[in-house]
């Protein structure tokens, strides 16, 4: 690490490695630091299944991310398209409108060109099968706006993005904290950093903030996320606690979007407080829509068919924080055993298995057997069992069952054995951050631009209100990673 580059990135992940890489494209010479060492590097990207959303009009923009598609796959595939409007409205739709409409548009707009433009810089691509499409007479129907993930997930994204970083020429320190922005009267020029337990200023014409959200720090959630959020899981890293937030405030950015929420699912109820590489996003439990779930007092509490589980899982994480003693269990019977996700086969997993409704009833830790047996059977009563299931559409077989009717996807719940799956709320990334312009500069509390401070990835505020649309966060990070790094490029050579 040397003592002054053109550009700072604090955080090395997708966000912040896009931002490092358009940086780099402009001539700037770069450094990035990583709070975390080597081997936990690569913030929350790491921890993900690599999803992302992105517009496309059909096959001929799906072969152009994904090349390598087999004849046989084209043809046995219906890949649909997701325009432009689809992935606005979804984002408007899932937010309450709350979105700022300008940055939601141009997440839209420059998502399938900055997907390409990874994919130049070494990131591959294939389809999401058996997540987001099942095979029903032959035939795979992609459903919910998401088709394509990373080679590798999340793990797979960060090596590929740190092996180009490294061949541009890219400095990445590890173990490097930022602390503060060292400021020359009203404009950034570096960071304080420590570095391996000693504290150096770093000088920059301009710095660009990655560095996640403030979900790892337990003081933050309870303040801002609500009382109990101190006990929620964190799914990804330790090391996101808001430092690149703090370090923006602490110079005059404004505080921006939806402080009180975050990204929060349905999560092992005995994970580890903080992710595990190892298991990777395999604690989450997504395969909800085919079952039900129950508190503790053996009450269905949320329609797990609402929607597709792209649009619910975000914020069914709060709705399970929000039960008795923080916790609730997916119920499944042998009718949809084979559509659960692999996550639910990892050998981490907090289940139990009964051959009748009345045996798992004893088996469900916590809750209240008797209620649970009496859900079951009013449950069972109440589908209409005149509308055939499929999993790839809202088929609209629904649960008249009170008090929370399920409006898709409802199947009787008595072919044994059974299986049930303990969950909580696992936090992902926070919603609430800094306030940016559509070309990621920071913006101050007296609505003006923070000369050479540029931010992108989940620490911006304004996008995500209450919920998101699945597979948008990662494509956020890289959308405004990338042109965080072109306009701190242009800053640079004025």
């Amino acid at each position: 690490m040397q003592s002054a580059y053109d550009v700072i990135v604090v955080g090395g992940g997708n966000a912040g490695f896009c931002a490092a890489l358009a940086a780099r494209e402009s001539g700037a010479s770069v450094l990035v630091l990583e709070r975390a060492p080597f081997g936990e590097h690569g913030g929350n990207s790491t921890y993900t299944a690599g999803a992302m959303r992105f517009a496309y009009e059909g096959i001929d923009d799906i072969l152009a991310l994904v090349p390598e598609l087999s004849q046989e796959q084209i043809d046995n595939t219906d890949f649909g398209k997701y325009t432009e409007k689809d992935f606005f409205d979804d984002l408007a739709r899932v937010t309450d409108n709350r979105t700022d409409p300008d940055l939601a548009d141009t997440l839209v707009s420059k998502s399938f060109e900055t997907l390409k433009w990874m994919r130049e810089n070494g990131v591959r691509f294939l389809p999401i099968y058996g997540r987001q499409a099942f095979k029903v007479e032959g035939k795979f129907t992609f459903w919910g706006g998401l088709t394509l993930e990373t080679w590798g997930g999340g793990p797979g994204l960060v090596e590929a993005l740190t092996k180009q970083v490294l061949a541009k020429g890219i400095d990445i320190a590890y173990r490097a904290r930022g602390l503060e922005l060292i400021m020359d009267e009203s404009q950034v020029c570096g960071v304080v950093v420590k570095h391996e337990g000693k504290t150096v200023n770093v000088k920059a014409k301009a710095v660009i903030l990655a560095a996640g959200g403030f979900e790892a720090n337990s003081e933050w959630r309870s303040k801002y996320l609500g009382k109990g959020y101190e006990l929620a899981k964190v799914r990804g890293s330790k090391f996101n606690t808001g430092d690149g937030i703090k370090m923006a405030l602490d110079v005059g950015a404004m505080p921006w979007g939806n402080w009180s929420g975050a990204h929060a699912v349905g999560w092992d109820m005995n994970a580890p407080a903080f992710g595990n590489l190892q298991v990777g996003d395999g604690f989450q439990k997504h395969s909800y829509p085919f079952g039900i779930m129950v508190n503790a007092n053996g009450e269905r509490f949320v329609d797990e068919g609402a929607d597709f589980r792209n649009y619910t899982y975000a914020k069914y994480g709060h709705v399970i924080m929000a039960q008795p003693n923080h916790f609730a269990w997916q119920i499944f019977d042998q009718k949809v055993t084979h559509l659960l996700r692999d996550e639910y086969r990892i050998k981490e997993v907090t289940k139990v298995t009964g051959k009748t409704i009345e045996e798992l009833s004893k088996k469900l830790d916590g809750v209240n057997p008797e209620a649970f047996v009496e859900t079951v059977k009013t449950y069972n009563a109440s589908i209409n069992k005149d509308i055939p299931f499929n999993p790839n559409i809202k088929d609209g077989r629904k649960a008249d069952h009170s008090p929370v009717p399920k409006s898709n996807w409802a199947n009787t719940l008595d072919e044994g054995p059974f299986e049930a799956y303990a969950v909580t709320c696992g936090i992902t990334f926070t919603f609430g951050g800094l306030r940016i312009t559509t070309d990621a500069q920071v913006i101050d509390s007296e609505e003006e631009i923070m000369p050479g401070l540029f931010a992108c990835g989940e620490l911006v505020g304004g996008i995500f209100y209450g919920n998101y649309p699945g597979g948008s966060g990662l494509t956020n990070g890289s959308v405004y990673g990338r042109i965080a790094g072109t306009q701190a490029g242009k800053f640079v050579k004025k």
